[in-house]
């Protein structure tokens, strides 16, 4: 199973000083925040696309191809990648130049994105945010696998035999996870094709997660990508951990007051309650994390947010430590005795998709919007 982390980049005081970073300062501090995760024994770095304030990472490949020429093992991903917003083609090429340079270890989480000023910004209607979202992946889909693409929708210009440079790695296109916290067209669209769905459910409780999760699970099955319980999951939480609980919610709280997502909102422990968010010891995050297996079956990534809120870097690098070296090796070890010998422990990457070969050209043959249409009939 993999475990890693997630940063959505806001520069936002730290509350306990005043002090505010700068953008190069919190730019630098996600980039030390990846090397950590890699020097702890995680999995994946994760980081999120914002084109306003108070966020930094406009342009998750120049950071994650930075960070590929850091580290050795890590497999970089974003959270998200906007598809909605994003030309298709540009994020063909990024993505497959990102895949040479890291050898292979990349994929990438899209999603529609919930700022609404951001669409009008690139030229988008946020009232066609999915339509938007099942269009341009199936351009994207075709960009990375045929050669030569002649193509004509309704929201970009039409392509006449145009080819994205470079190919991917191998001819073989990065991995996909469709995110999505409440659409369950998103779900319906990461089962069609066989790709993998993560929920964020940062923000929500957990049947909710799980309805969510359940609705992916059988379509993916009703597709024929396989059982329910293989299909490929992932999910989004959020810690803070101390010796002793008293000591962990003593120090987060002015953070979690002032967090500029969910501040001067429900109180911590009411947020804590309805959602993820563990505020507590290295044994209580064990304990919540294996629970979200109870709820939505047995998964294979499962990400954390650890440096929001204005916490210094300083503390999240020491939160990492605890995690890397306390909490994920109890959590790999029981998630894998629980797992089925059916169910993968592991999403795929480079290597197993090169090894599986090319897919079956049915996802290419009619298009995603029209064949989606149809399901949501059903």
């Amino acid at each position: 199973m993999q475990f890693g982390i997630f940063s959505v980049g806001d520069v936002t005081a730290d509350p306990t000083t005043g002090r505010t970073p700068s953008e190069a300062e919190r730019i630098k501090a996600m980039v030390a925040i990846a090397l950590k995760a890699e020097e702890v024994g995680l999995d994946v770095f994760a980081t999120g696309e914002h084109h306003n304030p108070p966020f930094v990472p406009s342009s998750p490949t120049t950071m994650l191809g930075y960070v590929a020429a850091r580290t050795e093992r890590l497999q970089l991903s974003t959270a998200t990648t906007l598809i909605t917003t994003n030309d298709p083609v540009k994020i063909a090429e990024d993505f497959a130049m990102l895949q040479h340079l890291a050898d292979g270890r990349v994929d990438l989480m899209l999603g529609r994105g919930n700022t609404g000023p951001v669409y009008p910004w690139f030229g988008k209607d946020i009232r066609e945010g999915i339509p938007l979202a099942i269009e341009n992946y199936h351009l994207l889909r075709t960009l990375w696998r045929e050669p030569r693409v002649d193509w004509q929708g309704k929201f970009r210009t039409p392509l006449q035999g145009f080819t994205a440079t470079p190919a991917p790695l191998d001819d073989t296109p990065p991995f996909v996870w469709h995110g999505s916290i409440r659409s369950p067209e998103i779900a319906e669209q990461a089962a069609y094709y066989g790709d993998g769905f993560f929920h964020n459910n940062i923000f929500w409780n957990i049947e909710h997660t799980a309805q969510m999760v359940g609705l992916y699970r059988q379509r993916y099955e009703h597709y024929g990508h396989g059982a329910a319980d293989q299909a490929v999951v992932g999910l989004g939480g959020q810690v803070f951990m101390a010796e002793t609980e008293a000591a962990a919610k003593k120090f987060f709280r002015p953070y979690f007051d002032n967090a500029p997502v969910y501040g001067h909102g429900p109180s911590m422990e009411e947020f804590t309650e309805l959602t993820p968010l563990t505020v507590g010891t290295p044994e209580q995050v064990i304990e919540r994390t294996l629970g979200f297996a109870d709820a939505v079956g047995d998964y294979q990534r499962q990400l954390f947010l650890m440096d929001h809120a204005g916490l210094p870097l300083d503390v999240v690098l020491e939160q990492l430590e605890i995690l890397g070296r306390e909490v994920v090796p109890v959590l790999r070890k029981e998630f894998e005795a629980r797992r089925p010998s059916h169910v993968p422990s592991d999403p795929p990457t480079h290597a197993s998709l090169v090894a599986a070969g090319p897919e079956a050209p049915h996802h290419l043959v009619e298009p995603a919007r029209e064949r989606l249409a149809a399901a949501r009939k059903e």
